[in-house]
């Protein structure tokens, strides 16, 4: 049985790799930027103008789709949702925290600990369904700005979780990845998420992918500048750069399934606030009024429903 304690909550958060590495967002010249090893990589661009399709994308993703039986221990899925319909990668911009304490009355840092139950569950059910992908936006890079007393709050947190749920994440089979500029991060931070990486790469029942210190358009910003020195280093020709050659930059090439195929955002808000643009391309979105501590077992079914009742065409047409 899968056993979640963490504490925590990240309004409008990311994960990072839990990796130590220089910042990016202050490099004023393109330079080469180390990048972690990763199971998943898209066709590499051979010929000249090659755009990569649609239905490539799909086809890319369905080269890794759980196999009819996953999970073999998962429970019975709720009336209404089907299993062969499920979304492989579930994307979440975790919003409200700050405005469910205040309509409560409650001390600083008391919404984020609520909206640490609902992560907890949100993961546990993604375990039980057998959702392969969760990644959850906890911290913006734009979110620095905030008062320190609350940045700090959510960085111990964090912390808190880390240390506290590695085991239980080990043994049930989930792995973690962290995304974002991670080098302003505690070092303490940036050790644990280096260790707790490392520790669950083999595991594939859910990849947890926790946007921390992220932003959307730098990930693009990061992949076109890598892109721009194997050019100058003669690695590749102009003529090679292509939508493929772009996404196996960026920061998302961790997981097998780098394209969410639905998005949740809570508390009303109708924008994803820099948070996996490229990768949203065809996403779905489901928009939900309840702030992230009141979003549920019922409110997540209800998104799954709504995806389960699209129709994803891609740019096609309806025959």
């Amino acid at each position: 049985m899968l056993s979640l304690r963490f504490p925590i909550s990240f309004e409008n958060a990311l994960i990072t790799p839990f990796k130590p590495r220089p910042s990016r967002f202050q490099t004023p010249i393109v330079q080469s930027l180390p990048r972690r090893s990763s199971s998943f990589s898209l066709p590499r661009a051979t010929t000249a103008g090659v755009v990569l399709k649609e239905e490539d994308r799909e086809l890319s993703n369905n080269r890794f789709a759980p196999r009819g039986d996953f999970p073999p221990d998962g429970e019975p899925l709720p009336a209404g949702l089907q299993r062969e319909l499920m979304p492989r990668h579930v994307a979440v911009i975790m919003d409200g925290n700050v405005r469910w304490e205040r309509r409560r009355g409650l001390p600083a840092g008391s919404g984020h600990e609520a909206g640490a139950r609902s992560l907890r569950e949100l993961v546990e059910l993604c375990w039980k369904w057998g959702i392969r992908v969760l990644t959850v936006f906890a911290f913006s890079y734009d979110n620095w700005v905030r008062p320190q007393v609350e940045v700090d709050f959510l960085m111990n947190l964090f912390e808190k979780m880390t240390s506290s749920e590695i085991d239980s994440f080990a043994r049930d089979g989930i792995r973690i990845s962290v995304l974002g500029d991670l080098s302003k991060l505690p070092n303490s931070l940036q050790k644990l998420i280096s260790d707790a990486e490392d520790r669950t790469k083999g595991n594939f029942r859910l990849h947890l992918i926790v946007a921390v210190s992220y932003s959307g358009k730098y990930d693009i910003v990061q992949a076109c500048k890598s892109i721009s020195q194997k050019v100058k280093d003669g690695l590749i020709q102009v003529d090679d750069v292509n939508e493929s050659l772009i996404e196996q930059e960026l920061e998302t090439n961790c997981t097998e399934y780098p394209y969410p195929d639905l998005l949740i955002r809570t508390s009303g808000e109708l924008r994803v606030s820099n948070f996996l643009l490229w990768q949203l391309a065809y996403t779905e979105f489901f928009f939900v009024s309840a702030l992230w501590p009141d979003f549920g077992k019922a409110e997540f079914v209800e998104a799954l429903i709504s995806f389960q009742q699209r129709q994803r065409r891609y740019g096609g047409r309806d025959l």
